[in-house]
Formats: structure tokens, C-alpha cells, sequence
């Protein structure tokens, strides 16, 4: 990858010197590349140990600080999608990741005032008597404003500097090699956080640990605004929701009008090249784009009636008609729609169980050589490295084994179907683990009698759920990134990797509502999990899963690609998607 950034210095200046690319290329790449690595050590570094901070300085009971957690992280990953939005319609990228630092800064600031100031915190639990004060109406205020603007901030960042990172090269290749080495940091930046900032946290200072979060946000800020004078800049081009909502309100509002079976009789871009010209209109059947009967109640809304028409033969623009084009795209989401919605119940057990984990791990026993202690909050790391590795092993041996093999690389439907059998197993493997746990933590009561609620089992025993989950995201994320990708409308292609956060937000918010109900309804999940039965649960979502996969079985099994492909567009596409996938 870096002998792309040497072969492409030619091309650089030449760019450079060319009047429509004064600005941008490969010269904004340190600046960008730096902004990613600095957000991402930032918001990883304060969200990954967040549950166990809830627990050791605000006294607040594992199963209520896991659902925070869920309900942080499903913010997390919908504030995107809405901020992409915002970029696209309004503010452009460079003034949504300036003023989105900001505000994370803000929110690291807070957090680090909440670890340094005793008096924002509630007083540590009384361990003879077990006793804890729960925080007070102003310091929950203080942490969840702080949260809540941090989590704001960092979402905010998360899509648009990518975005803004493509915009400044033209080449597709030279994108591509763009978001190799994003992918790159992402993963870096996200390992040293897991890692490094969560032992300082747990180890030295929480004020410290925060403390650095803060400085990684403002290095990232300060290399973003640095570049400033380097970029390029694109104009907001409007959101393609609202194109959706125009097919809509349009169909909606024509809903009685009868529909006809003559292609110009519908509304298309080429009719704006002969408005007002009866006889150009009339040759328009043959080339115009064909509505399709699918979905027929959409129809209307590129249906051109008397309404539309001018006294001067012209057609009104307004929103109760749409070309067609813009309604066959919104047909194309509703033909993915279904294979979109098996997802919800592939993310939903994933957020349960990165939140569980870390509850079962605080019962474990954490030590690796005499006082040593691996912090809880590392474990993602496990899920990082298994899902690098794996992605690489993909990309590097089993495409080409499956390409000379079968004549063709594997489509984004089967790759998304590899990844729910590996969910599904590591879901598995998690109740096998915790039946295990539970089975040596009551056998510790009974024979030895012990009040502590730490089980001498080590905390490595929930490696392989953890890597059989990183393994699986290593398929289905990038495998719905394609997906989408290839199949998606030309207009929609930004929104691709919308779909794929939108899901992760849906699956934690549904994680932590499941998890509510759960406690409601079973005596499940008790503080104490010794004393619960989460591997009842990782059963049932097992089970839940399994399901899932048979739906989606039947989903991918009657879908039909847009477009008949090659082996090379699929392959390229899949490429692409994988790319697409972490901005």
C-alpha cells in the first residue's frame, strides 16, 4: 500500500498542477489518516472500559450498566447516519468533522472531570456491609451529559472523514488503496486503545485514562484543521431520503389515478431534454427507462397526469411526480428489504453478547503472572485481531482458492450466510463457556465456602467466543457492505454503509430491550450472575439465531441480483464494499 502513495507521486503533481485540481490528492492523506487515528483512540479509549466504570465509581449494578453501554453504542452507530445526512444536505464534511470534535472534546472533558472530582461521584461502596450510594440527580447529569456528547461527537466523525478522504482523489484505484490504509488505522488505533488506554484506566488513573482520550481527540482536531488549506471541497448535494419521500408522498397522493401500460405515459429524466414537445415526447416509448409491475402501487408516482401538465404543454415540477428511475430505486430497497431485516437478529445477539462478556469476565479471575491483571475492558481486542486476521486470510486465501476452484470468487449472499453460521456458533460457544462457569462457581460455594464472587476459571476461557465473533464479522459485515454496495441505485450508493450501521443500532437498542425483558420475566440475570442463568440465555439466542439463518436461507434463496454480473464486477464490487465498510 505505501508504494501506491510513492507510484501516485507523479500523478500528484500533475494533478496539482491542473486548474480543476488546485487542491486535494494524496497531499491531504497525513492530515486525514492522522484525524482517524486520533478519533478512533479517543472514542474506543473511553467507550470500551465504560462498563466498568459505571460499576467500580458510580456503584451502579452490572446488568443496568451493561444496558447503558447497549444504548451508548447503539447511539453510536445511528448518530452516523444521521450526521451523513446533515453533511450531505447542509454543512458538507469538513464542517461536520470540525465542529463534531468539538464536541467529543467536550464530552472527554467532562468524563475526565467526573474521574479527577471526588464530588462527582458517589462515594465508594462500603465493603464490610456492602453498602453503596448511588449517584445523585447532578452527577448522573454530569456523566450522561458527557456521554451523551461524546458519544454525538465521535459519531460524527466516524463516516464523514472518510467520505471527505475520497472526495480528494479521483482515481477509483487510488480510493481504494484510500481506504486499505484507513482500514489499517482503524484497526491499530482501535487495538492500542483496547489496550493500552484501558490498562492506564484501570491500572493507574481513570482521570488519566480520560485525560488521554482528550488528547488523542485534540492531536486529531488540530491535524484535521491543519490541512485545511489542502483540501477539496464538496458542495452539499442534498440527501437521496429525500428522494424516497418524494416516491411516497407522490404514490400516496395519485393513488386513485389508473395507471397505463405505455412507457411515456411515465415520467423520466429524458423528458426534461423535450418538455413541451408533443412529438418528442412520443418518440420517448422507446428509450425510455421501462416501469416495471413490481411493486405497482409506487407506479403512480411517476404516472404524469393531467395535473402535471401546463397550459403550454410543459410538465410541472413538483412533489407528486417523480421519474422513474427515482421510483425503480426505491423498488430495489424493497426487494433487499427482507435480506436487510435478518440482520436485526444477526446484530441483536452480537450487542448482548460484547456487553455479557464483560460481565462474565468481572467475575473471572483476570491475573496472568503474579500481580499482573488483564483488564477487563482489553477483551474486544480478541474480536479486533480475530476479525484482521481474518479478513486477511479472506481477502488473501480463501478468494483465490475459491477462485481457482470454482471459476469465481464467492458472492456477497454467501459470504453474508457464512458469517450468521459463525454468529450463531460463537453464541454457542458462550453458553458451553458460562454452563462451565457456573458449574465451577457453585461448586467453589459449596466446597470452599467463598463469599467473593470471583470463579477460579481464567478469563481466557472467553477467547474463542470473542474470536468466533470477530471471524463472523470479518463475513457478514463486509459481505452486507457488497451487497448493498452492488445491488443499491447509482443515487443511493452513500447510503450502503448507512444500511450496515443503521443494523448495528438496531441490535444493540433491541439487546438492551431483550435484556429488560429477560429480568422481567426470569430470574436469569441477577447482579451476581454466579447466582443467574445467562447460559439460558445464550440458548435461546442460539436458537433465536438459527432461526434467523433459516429465514434469511429463504431470503437469499428467491432473491435476484439487479443486474446479471461477471465474475469481476461482483468481485470488484465486493472489494469495494469492503472499503466502504469502516468510514
Amino acid at each position: 500500500m505505501m508504494s501506491s502513495l510513492d507510484d501516485d507521486a507523479e500523478t500528484q503533481l500533475l494533478q496539482q498542477s491542473s486548474p480543476k485540481s488546485k487542491k486535494g490528492g494524496w497531499i491531504t492523506f497525513p492530515f486525514l489518516i492522522a484525524t482517524r487515528a486520533g478519533m478512533t483512540v479517543a472514542a474506543l479509549g473511553w467507550s470500551a472500559n465504560l462498563i466498568v466504570y459505571l460499576i467500580d465509581k458510580y456503584n451502579i449494578e452490572s446488568i443496568d450498566a451493561a444496558q447503558i453501554f447497549n444504548v451508548v453504542n447503539g447511539c453510536m452507530a445511528l448518530f452516523p447516519i444521521i450526521v451523513a445526512i446533515i453533511a450531505d444536505s447542509f454543512l458538507g464534511c469538513f464542517a461536520v468533522i470540525w465542529i463534531s470534535s468539538i464536541i467529543s472534546l467536550l464530552g472527554m472533558f467532562l468524563l475526565t472531570l467526573t474521574a479527577t472530582i471526588s464530588s462527582l461521584r458517589p462515594a465508594p461502596c462500603n465493603e464490610e456491609s456492602s453498602f453503596c450510594t448511588t449517584p445523585s440527580p447532578l452527577q448522573y447529569t454530569n456523566l450522561f451529559l458527557a456521554v451523551a456528547l461524546a458519544s454525538i461527537g465521535c459519531a460524527g466523525t466516524s463516516f464523514t472523514v472518510g467520505t471527505m478522504g475520497a472526495d480528494q482523489l479521483d482515481n477509483p484505484e487510488h480510493q481504494e488503496n484510500f481506504f486499505n490504509w484507513f482500514l489499517f488505522v482503524w484497526n491499530a488505533a482501535s487495538i492500542i486503545s483496547a489496550t493500552v488506554i484501558v490498562y492506564v484506566q484501570d491500572n493507574v488513573s481513570w482521570g488519566l485514562g480520560y485525560g488521554l482520550c482528550a488528547a488523542a481527540n485534540l492531536l486529531g482536531l488540530f491535524s484535521f484543521l491543519l490541512g485545511k488549506h489542502y483540501y477539496r471541497y464538496v458542495q452539499p448535494q442534498g440527501s437521496p431520503f429525500k428522494d424516497i419521500a418524494r416516491v411516497l408522498f407522490a404514490a400516496f397522493s395519485k393513488r386513485k389515478v389508473f395507471l397505463s401500460t405505455r412507457n411515456e405515459d411515465y415520467f423520466s429524466e429524458l423528458h426534461l431534454e423535450v418538455d413541451g414537445q408533443h412529438d418528442g415526447i412520443k418518440e420517448l416509448a422507446a428509450s425510455a427507462t421501462p416501469h416495471k409491475e413490481t411493486f405497482k402501487f409506487l407506479n403512480h408516482a411517476a404516472l404524469i397526469s393531467q395535473a402535471d401538465i401546463q397550459s403550454d404543454g410543459s410538465i410541472r415540477q413538483s412533489w407528486k411526480l417523480c421519474t422513474v428511475q427515482q421510483v425503480e430505486d426505491l423498488k430495489t430497497l424493497l426487494r433487499i428489504a427482507p435480506i436487510w431485516a435478518t440482520g436485526i437478529f444477526l446484530t441483536t445477539p452480537m450487542g448482548m453478547l460484547s456487553t455479557l462478556t464483560v460481565l462474565q469476565a468481572l467475575t473471572m479471575d483476570t491475573c496472568i503472572v503474579s500481580n499482573f491483571k488483564f483488564p477487563v475492558g482489553s477483551l474486544v481486542v480478541f474480536s479486533l485481531l480475530s476479525g484482521a486476521i481474518s479478513l486477511t486470510i479472506v481477502d488473501r486465501l480463501i478468494f483465490p482458492l475459491w477462485q481457482k476452484t470454482f471459476g469465481k470468487t464467492p458472492t456477497p449472499l454467501q459470504r453474508l450466510g457464512t458469517g450468521h453460521v459463525l454468529n450463531v456458533l460463537s453464541i454457542v460457544i458462550a453458553a458451553l463457556v458460562e454452563s462451565k462457569r457456573l458449574q465451577i462457581a457453585r461448586a467453589s460455594y459449596i466446597v470452599q465456602e467463598l463469599t467473593s464472587s470471583t470463579v477460579p476459571m481464567s478469563v481466557f476461557w472467553l477467547v474463542p467466543q470473542l474470536a468466533l465473533s470477530g471471524m463472523g464479522e470479518a463475513f457478514h459485515f463486509p459481505g452486507q457492505a457488497s451487497l448493498y454496495y452492488q445491488e443499491f441505485p447509482a443515487s443511493l450508493k452513500s447510503t450502503s454503509t448507512a444500511m450496515v450501521a443503521l443494523l448495528i443500532a438496531i441490535g444493540y437498542y433491541l439487546s438492551t430491550a431483550l435484556t429488560d425483558f429477560v429480568r422481567k420475566v426470569t430470574n436469569w440475570l441477577p447482579d451476581d450472575l454466579n447466582h443467574g442463568r445467562l447460559n439460558y440465555l445464550y440458548w435461546v439466542l442460539a436458537m433465536i439465531g438459527a432461526l434467523n439463518f433459516g429465514l434469511y436461507l429463504t431470503s437469499a434463496g428467491v432473491y435476484k441480483y439487479r443486474n446479471d454480473q461477471d465474475d469481476k464486477t461482483v468481485d470488484n464490487s465486493s472489494n469495494q464494499g469492503d472499503a466502504t465498510l469502516y468510514y
